[in-house]
């Protein structure tokens, strides 16, 4: 069972594609909060950093754009803190029990359930972004096609990092617990302050001292700048806040994604090895 991995992968996403109502929320969903919560703040935004003076060098964006890359990570976390929420029900159905009778190794079995997040966590960034050029966020604005195709992989290397470690976390949490509402109620918990103590909607430079260390440390921030970088460039100006990317500063968020997922991995790893289910 070498490969034991794709057929876990390949049941959830046939799970994904057939029910059609958690398809098509999944896929509209961050679309909507583009749409609505974006539009309806760029207007606010927009008119009140109307006129101030743009730093030599850098150009200015739009709310809508800024905060696209917000939504893009958003979705992400969503999408991949849920995704544990397949091992809970199998569990509950008494096909958890099944697999892991099977020859199937465990490692597998995180591995098949990651994978499947990481590719609808790709499909929604995707869909967000096509979306939001339609609406008009200014993501690859003056790039060329070749640059497009860099920052579209670029933007999927750091989407797929950030997805594999709250997946890994997912499930951990997932075959540690007995009940769907508990589930939900940690992932409600974590999912408040890891999105809020972050720059996706709003710089954080007026943070207290604890919550900009926070921030700096917060894997959403690290993907939230790897966006930003690919999408809209290294040297912007949003909120009145000029925003300067490095490549070495870019290395380290995509440095500090991997040393998260292999700390998630592990975790999930140590869980699933104690794991009994009847």
């Amino acid at each position: 069972m070498a490969y034991g991995f794709l057929t876990i992968y390949w049941r959830d996403m046939i799970r994904f594609v057939r029910f059609k109502t958690l398809l098509v929320s999944s896929l509209l969903q961050p679309a909507l909060w583009l749409a609505f919560f974006g539009i309806a703040m760029s207007s606010n935004f927009d008119r009140l950093m109307a006129g101030m003076p743009v730093p030599a060098g850098a150009h200015a964006v739009g709310y809508l754009t800024f905060m696209g890359a917000g939504i893009i990570a958003m979705t992400t976390l969503f999408t991949s803190l849920f995704g544990g929420i397949v091992i809970l029900f199998d569990k509950n159905w008494g096909l958890m029990r099944e697999i892991l009778a099977s020859p199937v190794s465990r490692n597998h079995i995180i591995f098949g359930i990651a994978l499947s997040g990481v590719t609808k966590s790709f499909i929604q960034a995707i869909i967000i972004m096509v979306f939001g050029i339609l609406i008009g966020t200014a993501f690859f604005a003056g790039y060329t096609p070749v640059q497009v195709v860099i920052g579209v992989l670029g933007i999927l290397a750091f989407v797929a990092m950030f997805a594999l470690g709250f997946l890994f976390l997912s499930a951990a949490i997932a075959i540690s617990m007995e009940s769907p509402e508990g589930l939900q109620g940690v992932i409600t918990l974590l999912t408040m302050p890891i999105f809020f103590a972050s720059n996706a909607l709003y710089p954080t430079d007026t943070f207290p001292e604890i919550l900009k260390v926070i921030s700096v440390y917060n894997p959403m921030t690290m993907l939230i700048n790897g966006i930003r970088y690919f999408a809209i460039g290294p040297d912007f100006y949003a909120l009145g806040k000029h925003y300067v990317f490095t490549q070495a500063d870019i290395l380290l968020s995509f440095l500090g994604l991997v040393i998260f997922s292999g700390i998630m991995f592990v975790l999930a790893w140590w869980r699933f090895r104690r794991a009994v289910v009847t």
